[in-house]
Formats: structure tokens, C-alpha cells, sequence
């Protein structure tokens, strides 16, 4: 008996400082974990951008990156933030589909990312998302914004301390700590996680009309977190789930065919 509990307290420690090791690594290396920040950049010149800019605009203690072109007259610039793997460049499909239909857009990375040097942090990004809406503002055309995946943090942030016409948010998460506890339900990343993008908390200070959409099929963002969010919205216009979508296939699902029409009767709001 005396051999066997000495297997079993052996074990128990064991198990223990594993246990500790797996957190103690998560904590050290949560950003590593939590961002995918490496990619090519995509030359504008090189896209069908033929009418766009690259800027390179101050915010914090580094200088973000992107790209700007100005609307049709009477048509707003879409402020887009980006997702969290790789350059914004990436999607320049999407801005000259923008661009073809009248639209701005001004889109870049955040400081730590492909075309913006500099580290990787929540205060960071939300730094750079403000500095980046306020220097659209500044040109004096209607702004909407688009949140993607990650971005869906950043979107709801400005969105809940600017006034823009419209807010839509892609594959957006309740929280990012959410997402971590649902990957990871054994480990306590309530408490060891520091960027945690509370979605759902900020949501409650946008007074803006929202449009969620998401995919059924969606493995990196759960469905169940824009549904939810969705919930949590004050000023509802739109949440539309796409069957059978996965993370990164609602451009190809026609999601511009719901974004157009938001932003439209956003405009006449």
C-alpha cells in the first residue's frame, strides 16, 4: 500500500509540474501563440489600385503602414481592420472591389505586423486602430468600419469611443480570452492572458448600426461567438449566418452583397 501511494503522490507531483510548465510556457510565450504577424507584403503597384496611396502615418513610438484612396463624392471610406494572419496587403481584392463600387478605403497593418515594424501588443493595436480612424476622419468624407476576425477587437473599440456611420463585423470573437478558453479549457487563461480584447463589454458603448456575420463551419472563431455578440448588440441591423462557411470564406460567400446594402441604409441614417 505504502508503494502505491508513493506512486500515486509521485504522479500527482508529476502531473502538477507539467501542468505548471504548460501555463508557465503559455504565459512567456502568448503572443508568439495568440498573433500570426508573418507574411508577405504585396506591392501596391501590383494591384488594381491604380488611384490608391501608401501611407505612413505616426502612432505611438513606431509608424503604421497602409494604404488610402479616397471615395466617389457623396460615398463614405471603409476603415478596415484587418485579420490576424499576415500583411493587409493580402486582401487587396477586397479594397478594388471597394474602390470598383465608389467606395474609400484605407486599410494597414498594425504595429508588430508584416508592413508596420514594431512589437505586438492589445494597447498597441488599439493605439493604431484610433490613430488610423482619426487620421480618415481628418479627411472629411463618412467613414464606416469592417472588423475581420482579430479586427473585430479593434472595430468594436473605436467604434465604442468614435462616431462612424456603421460597424460590421466579420467572424468576430465574443472575447479573445473566449476563444483561448474554448481552445483551451484546461488551461486558466482568464487569469494568465493579457491581451483579451473584451468584444462583449466594449459592444455596450457602440451606438452605431452593427452587422455580425459569421460561418457555420467556422473552426477558428466558433459561430456561437457572433451569434452571442450579435446578442449583446444595442443598435442591431444584420447577423447573418452563413451554412456551411468557414473562417476565411465569406468574401467568396458574398458577404460585399450584404455589406453594400448595410452601409447604404446606414448612410441615409
Amino acid at each position: 500500500m505504502k508503494l502505491l501511494r508513493r506512486i500515486a503522490v509521485s504522479l500527482l507531483v508529476l502531473v502538477v509540474v507539467l501542468y505548471a510548465a504548460a501555463v508557465g510556457y503559455m504565459y512567456v510565450n502568448q503572443r508568439a501563440l495568440q498573433y500570426d504577424a508573418k507574411g508577405e507584403v504585396t506591392p501596391l503597384a501590383q494591384t488594381a489600385l491604380v488611384g490608391a496611396e501608401e501611407i505612413a502615418v505616426p502612432s505611438g513610438d513606431g509608424v503604421v503602414h497602409g494604404w488610402y484612396q479616397a471615395p466617389r463624392a457623396g460615398m463614405p471610406v471603409i476603415v478596415y481592420y484587418k485579420g490576424n494572419s499576415g500583411s493587409f496587403s493580402r486582401e487587396h481584392e477586397r479594397y478594388e472591389q471597394f474602390v470598383a463600387d465608389g467606395y474609400g478605403f484605407v486599410a494597414f497593418d498594425y504595429r508588430g505586423f508584416p508592413a508596420s515594424p514594431g512589437s505586438i501588443s492589445q494597447a498597441g493595436i488599439l493605439e493604431d486602430a484610433t490613430t488610423m480612424f482619426d487620421w480618415a476622419a481628418a479627411k472629411g468624407f463618412p467613414l464606416v468600419i469592417w472588423g475581420r476576425s482579430l479586427g473585430s477587437g479593434p472595430s468594436t473599440y473605436v467604434a465604442s469611443v468614435r462616431d462612424a456611420k456603421a460597424l460590421l463585423l466579420e467572424t468576430p470573437f465574443l472575447s479573445a480570452v473566449t476563444v483561448a478558453w474554448e481552445r483551451y479549457p484546461f488551461l486558466p487563461v482568464g487569469l494568465v492572458m493579457q491581451d483579451q480584447f473584451p468584444v462583449n463589454e466594449w459592444i455596450a458603448d457602440v451606438s452605431e448600426p452593427v452587422l455580425v456575420a459569421h460561418g457555420t463551419a467556422d473552426v477558428t472563431i466558433g459561430v456561437s461567438n457572433g451569434e452571442r455578440l450579435y446578442a449583446l448588440v444595442p443598435n442591431k441591423d444584420e447577423l447573418w449566418i452563413e451554412p456551411g462557411a468557414g473562417h476565411s470564406d465569406l468574401w467568396a460567400r458574398g458577404i460585399w452583397s450584404h455589406a453594400m446594402p448595410f452601409f447604404e441604409r446606414a448612410m441615409t441614417q
